[in-house]
């Protein structure tokens, strides 16, 4: 029986962790004091419907198997999310928070660029959350696409989509509900729009994400919760 060479199996776990990045946008590592997955939630938020090709998209359907083999796997011991998202699908961007916010590992996400739209409650979603000083986030209501009627009914959808969203983010940080209401409905932040953007240090001060700071210390507070 063939024995594996010692000095090979570094640069094949190196290319496996490439290919792994490169066909799912993630990886596991186990360089350091413990085993890591690192998923990245990129561009737009793709739901049921398929984006155009030139869209730099996550998908959904890839990300939740995902979750859920982190949660089930006996070697990975934390969960570190990368954001960097335009939002997108609501039910899906949403759904994909509901299932972070449930896993009993540690996790910890964050904001690099941007955390817009739906991309709040998936940062807010993560046991402790990050943000760098130069990261953006912003907060509007509920929008849509296409033809929407005019009748009582839809806006009553809007009405209770966005009571979902408010409830979820109030609950996974530290704003109040009258508080993120208010950022999402003000009129003076954005010239053809309603809503509020908040750098890093802002989204900090107005509780809805835990601290400041880089990947360093998204990774110290991720061994920490992993010690402890």
């Amino acid at each position: 029986m063939k024995k594996e060479d010692p000095e090979t199996k570094p640069a094949a776990t190196l290319h496996k962790m490439l290919q792994d990045t490169v066909d799912t946008g993630a990886v596991t590592t186990d360089n350091g004091s413990h085993i890591l997955h690192c998923l990245t939630i990129i561009g737009q938020v793709e739901g049921h419907y398929t984006l155009p090709g030139d869209n730099k998209t996550t998908k959904y359907e890839h990300v939740m198997p995902q979750l859920v083999a982190v949660e089930e796997s006996r070697e990975i011991e934390g969960l570190l999310i990368l954001l960097n998202t335009v939002g997108g699908d609501v039910e899906a961007g949403l759904a994909l928070a509901e299932l972070i916010a449930g896993m009993s590992k540690p996790t910890v996400s964050l904001v690099l660029g941007g955390g817009h739209s739906i991309g709040v409650p998936l940062a807010v979603a993560a046991k402790r959350s990050y943000i760098v000083p130069s990261a953006t986030m912003t907060l509007h209501p509920v929008r849509t696409n296409g033809l929407v009627l005019g009748v009582p009914q839809a806006f009553l959808y809007f009405q209770r989509m966005q009571a979902r969203i408010t409830r979820f983010v109030t609950e996974h940080s530290g704003i109040s509900e009258q508080r993120y209401m208010q950022l999402c409905t003000s009129t003076d932040e954005m010239t053809t729009d309603v809503g509020t953007i908040l750098d890093g240090n802002a989204a900090v001060k107005e509780g809805l994400i835990d601290a400041s700071g880089s990947l360093s210390d998204a990774l110290g507070a991720l061994y920490d919760m992993i010690q402890k």
